[in-house]
């Protein structure tokens, strides 16, 4: 095994003994067994990057292999984190729910995946942030089993006190709701409506990106690269700031899974 990043080197004496290193908590360099007497190396950031090689160690002497993966494997790594020179970080460390507060009987990582999986609920239950976002981008993906139930990405949220409930801004998810921008516990409605036409672009039961632009009274949502919402809020005494929060709505069964959660605050 082989992994380099700033927070850790580390080199194997043997690949026989290799099985999986951890980079910074979301990249893994590791060796998986293949045919005969390859090997294959696997950089592996989350759910967001995935390099293989292919090697003979027949072919190369074991030191001689060994060094050239290292300077491969360096090369990879840091070309990936290289990726958050766009301002974007990560919400979710892929592993558990260190920064988020939920009911755990509901939310759980699988995967590397946020899981909200209902058995069937009465009231509305919310994943939340312990931070709170003023101005910012949010970009993450999300999946509805089988298309069916309804969730969303609450922002510029607040907890409601002695409830499950929450009180902001909701990209909406679900039937009928997919793209929408709703007021939830707030004024209660939907603010802007999607277009019916965009729905085309859309996965039901597979991935789909969501992306949320919150500046000043300006809010875009995007589906899939898609403008669905373009919204100036006209009551300059709605809060431009609070938490971010995962919803698993009340009714019947249904999972949702959430996965590369990453926001750049807005200056």
């Amino acid at each position: 095994m082989i992994a380099v990043c700033s927070a850790s080197r580390y080199v194997a004496t043997s690949p026989s003994k290799c099985k999986r290193h951890t980079l910074c908590a979301e990249a893994a360099v590791y060796f998986e067994e293949t045919y005969g007497k390859q090997r294959q190396l696997v950089v592996n950031f989350g759910d967001t990057f995935k390099r293989t090689l292919l090697w003979s160690y027949t072919m190369l002497p074991g030191r001689i292999a060994f060094m050239f993966l290292l300077a491969v494997a360096a090369v990879l790594s840091a070309s990936s984190w290289a990726a958050d020179d766009d301002g974007f970080r990560s919400l979710f460390n892929g592993k558990d729910l260190e920064g988020w507060d939920g009911d755990t009987t509901l939310w759980k990582v699988a995967d590397n995946h946020i899981v909200g999986d209902s058995p069937g609920i009465k009231h509305n239950q919310f994943l939340c942030t312990k931070e709170e976002f003023g101005d910012f981008e949010l970009k993450l993906e999300f999946r509805m089993k089988d298309g069916v139930g309804n969730s969303g990405v609450q922002f510029r949220t607040k907890k409601v006190p002695n409830s499950t409930e929450v009180s902001g801004y909701q990209a909406d998810l679900g039937e009928n709701y997919w793209g929408c921008l709703y007021d939830e516990s707030r004024r209660n409605k939907i603010l802007v409506k999607a277009p019916a036409e965009f729905e085309g672009t859309l996965k039901k039961g597979d991935w789909n990106q969501y992306t949320i632009r919150a500046e000043g009274d300006h809010l875009i949502l995007k589906m899939n690269g898609v403008t669905t919402v373009d919204y100036r809020e006209p009551d300059a005494e709605i809060a431009r700031s609070g938490i971010i929060a995962l919803q698993v709505h009340s009714g019947g069964p249904m999972k949702v899974e959430f996965r590369n959660i990453r926001i750049k605050p807005l200056k």
